[in-house]
């Protein structure tokens, strides 16, 4: 009776430890989300930061070092964009599993090539990247590249389960691709389109469709533009008008309202991530919601 006992304790210890779930740890909401399109029911993923909360800055709060603890894996964007916070949370995790270097560790920037690589580093010039703009999820192109990186890691991460990993990918590249061919095919009348940003973090998705950006609010990337930058983009407007004023959900609106009321062009919040707004729920509604709103734009 001891040994059925004995044996029956062992089996569900191992048949735990087989059903385990990965827990991933995803810096941003857009990086989340696509763990949940690649790894599905065997991750488990916990997410940083929300589309209403600027990426750079994050403070290192004793509930995500917890989190990042036991993390199996971690994905960020990387080039530099959390540079002042995740580094904190990786020496106060003390987790070797996602400590650069690891297969755990995973930078989306990695796999895609950076944009607006300065050409000389001065901090004074604001919240420079030295690699280049951090904001790739704004092209939708480049989620195909990071997907591939991110399977791969969690097939190192889970080799048992590298099968269904690789169908899992193999499923989400089909869509994505159909997607795909839909985006460019609406998009292509926005091409030309002058627009003013708040700030530079839509420069892959300016690339990607083609918009002609003519002024950015922020004379200084991560700087609050100040009344004389907003007077500077004003007169600009004057010569080269623009159709639109856009900010991401998180930044504030007063710099965008203060251009709008006074240039009479609408301000155009678009969602920049996952959860930026009730119409954004997951990575593919991120692009009809993003697209449905620059034709908008056009439109009007």
């Amino acid at each position: 009776m001891k040994k059925i006992l004995f044996l029956l304790i062992l089996n569900l210890g191992l048949s735990s430890v087989a059903s385990a779930k990965i827990n991933l740890f995803a810096c941003e909401p857009e990086w989340g989300a696509l763990a949940v399109e690649l790894g599905g029911d065997k991750l488990h993923v916990t997410t940083a930061t929300t589309a209403l909360q600027d990426p750079h800055h994050v403070q290192a709060r004793p509930s995500l070092i917890a989190r990042l603890r036991r993390a199996d894996m971690l994905i960020c964007t990387g080039a530099d964009l959390e540079v002042g916070w995740l580094p904190v949370l990786l020496r106060r995790a003390s987790n070797a599993r996602v400590q650069p270097g690891q297969p755990g560790y995973v930078e989306a920037a990695s796999a895609v090539p950076l944009l607006d690589r300065p050409a000389r580093l001065d901090r004074a010039q604001g919240d420079v990247h030295p690699q280049g703009n951090p904001h790739i999820q704004t092209d939708p192109h480049n989620i195909l590249k990071v997907a591939r990186l991110v399977s791969h890691r969690l097939s190192q991460v889970d080799a048992e389960n590298s099968g269904y990993y690789q169908q899992r990918l193999d499923d989400f590249i089909q869509r994505w691709r159909q997607a795909l061919i839909r985006w460019d095919e609406r998009g292509k009348v926005l091409k030309g389109t002058p627009v003013v940003v708040q700030h530079n973090g839509w420069t892959y998705l300016v690339h990607w469709l083609g918009l002609q950006q003519v002024a950015t609010l922020e004379s200084k990337p991560g700087v609050p533009p100040s009344s004389a930058d907003l007077a500077k983009v004003l007169n600009t407007l004057k010569i080269q008008p623009a159709k639109a004023v856009i900010r991401a959900a998180y930044q504030d609106d007063r710099p965008s309202q203060w251009l709008s009321e006074r240039a009479g062009i609408p301000r155009l919040v678009l969602p920049f991530t996952v959860g930026g707004d009730d119409q954004s729920g997951d990575l593919f509604k991120l692009y009809d919601r993003t697209l449905d709103l620059l034709l908008s734009m056009v439109k009007s």
